[in-house]
């Protein structure tokens, strides 16, 4: 039993998933970091008031939606500066590291099924028809 316990965690997949949520965890405390301590003083330099003040009483219920424009706030930046600082960046970075063609450049779509098949295919791989091809023409 311990031995198919050890055999499960020392998998790649588990100890890929291990990793990641670790990263993950710190790079959200990172974010969240960033958002509290240097973009929402910004948002806050116009106003003098905090939303957090804002709610309403029905029936002995308070209703605090100024609690909920601040997670709203609070969400906008958080996706914006994940946006900014992170998506763009790695994304600039690997369009100059692409080094293989586009799949779009190497397929070509079959006539009856119009599934994408390498362009030098001859029969179709999805529906097994035979594909025009440019040397039998």
């Amino acid at each position: 039993m311990l031995k198919d316990f050890k055999a499960f965690i020392l998998r790649g997949n588990v100890v890929d998933l291990a990793v990641g949520v670790v990263i993950g965890v710190a790079f959200a405390d990172l974010v969240k970091s960033f958002v509290d301590n240097l973009l929402t003083p910004l948002v806050a330099i116009p106003g003098t008031k905090d939303f957090k003040a804002y709610a309403f009483a029905i029936s002995d219920s308070t209703f605090s939606y100024g609690l909920f424009i601040n997670a709203l706030i609070a969400f906008i930046l958080v996706t914006g500066a994940v946006y900014f600082f992170v998506v763009k960046p790695v994304n600039a970075l690997m369009s100059r590291r692409k080094t293989e063609t586009d799949v779009e450049s190497v397929t070509k779509e079959c006539d009856f099924c119009l599934s994408n098949v390498p362009v030098g295919a001859i029969v179709c791989a999805f529906c097994t028809r035979d594909i025009d091809h440019p040397a039998m023409s």
